[in-house]
Formats: structure tokens, sequence, C-alpha cells
């Protein structure tokens, strides 16, 4: 019996997405300032939220996906160098109305005990006090968890956290783990949040970089959450 072809039903072009006004919004990042010390940081009155993570963790890979600037966050190929809080501000038409703070990694073994301490002081007054604080964000690598030194940042701010803090953990290089492998860290971390709320992402892949756009959105500009 001869076999006959089925004629396929040419598809139709599919429409690109558009693209979400909060991941738009994170492409207008910019420099603003870099400081050592808390004195050097401007009085800011518009949202701020904090990226922590121990050194190595992707934070710098995580903030230069967020905002497609491969370059803003400075990554040094000697994990644990970079020793100041920068800044970078966000805004359409030259405005500003929130701002990312990069914190200096925590943990690398390299680094003298003298920069260490004062890199944990600096780090420690700056999210107890400072005022615009408006959301933490804590790098971890998923392979690994959350470190010692991650439940020890994690209680310094947790009072914080308990007054309403917005707080998430990102679990990095997703990519790196099998699904199942993936969700299980994901589980254990969310236990781990104590009062706030965890994702996995991947700065090679992209994955999660829209719900991570939208939680910074939403919780720097609750007025206008989607």
């Amino acid at each position: 019996m001869p076999k006959f072809k089925t004629k396929k039903t040419p598809r139709k072009p599919t429409q690109p997405q558009k693209q979400a006004h909060y991941v738009g919004w994170l492409h207008t990042a910019r420099f603003l300032i870099t400081a050592a010390q808390l004195n050097q940081l401007p009085n800011l009155d518009v949202p701020e939220i904090a990226f922590v993570g121990r050194s190595n963790a992707g934070k710098s890979s995580c903030i230069n996906a967020l905002t497609q600037k491969k370059q803003l966050a400075y990554s040094s190929k000697t994990p644990g160098r970079t020793q100041h809080i920068n800044l970078f501000e966000l805004g359409r038409q030259k405005t500003c109305d929130t701002v990312l703070a990069d914190l200096p990694g925590y943990g690398y073994a390299a680094v003298p005990m003298a920069d260490k301490k004062r890199w944990q002081e600096v780090m420690g007054n700056y999210l107890c006090t400072r005022s615009n604080l408006a959301g933490v964000v804590m790098l971890c690598d998923s392979r690994l968890g959350l470190t010692e030194l991650d439940e020890l940042l994690l209680e310094l701010i947790r009072a914080r956290v308990e007054q309403g803090l917005p707080f998430i953990i990102v679990l990095t290089k997703a990519d790196k783990l099998k699904r199942t492998e993936a969700q299980k860290a994901l589980s254990i971390a969310k236990l781990q949040a104590g009062g706030g709320s965890a994702m996995l992402f991947s700065a090679r892949t992209g994955y999660g970089m829209e719900k991570l756009a939208q939680w910074l959105w939403n919780n720097t500009h609750p007025q206008n959450q989607s």
C-alpha cells in the first residue's frame, strides 16, 4: 500500500513577545558612586536594593545580566578583591527612581583578616542602618546552598526582615544543576529564608531573569505593582 504524505498547515509567524516594562526599566542602570565607607554614600530619598553574597556566588554576573550591561558591576578575576559599595541608579529620561547597591563579596580565604573585618563592619552597619533600604537580594551558588557566612548575614538582617524588609535568596548558576537537584536546592532555600522568599536564577541562560526583575520593581514601586 502506498504511503501518502499529509499536507502540513503552515504555521503562522509568531509575534515577538512584548518585553515587560520592569525588564526594560533595569536596562536604564548607570553607575552612580563607589564608596569605601558609609559616610561616603549620598543620602538618598529613593528606594535602594542591596545585592549581597559570598565571593564567587555570581553577584556581578547577576547584576550585569539584569541590566544588560556586561561591565556595570565589576567582576574581579580574584574573588573578594572588590572592597567598595557600588551604587547604580535606575530611571528613564535621566531621572533616578531606584538605586541598586552592590556590596563587597564575603568569605574569600585569600583576603587578609583585617580587610575582612573592615568589610564586615561596613556591610553590617549598612544593612542595619541604611534608612532608604527597600530590600535585600542574597546571591548563593545553587550547588552549595547557604553557607555558614550566608546564615550569619541572615541573622544580622533578621530584625529588619521581621519588621517587613523584603528579602529574597537567589540561587545562581541553576543551569549547572539537574531539574531534581535544582528543585531540592530551592525547597531548602525557602525553608532557610526566614520570612523572605527564594528563587532559581541563571545569568547564562536568563532563567529567572523576568521574575527577579519583577520582584525588584514591585518592592521599589509598590504603588505600581504589576
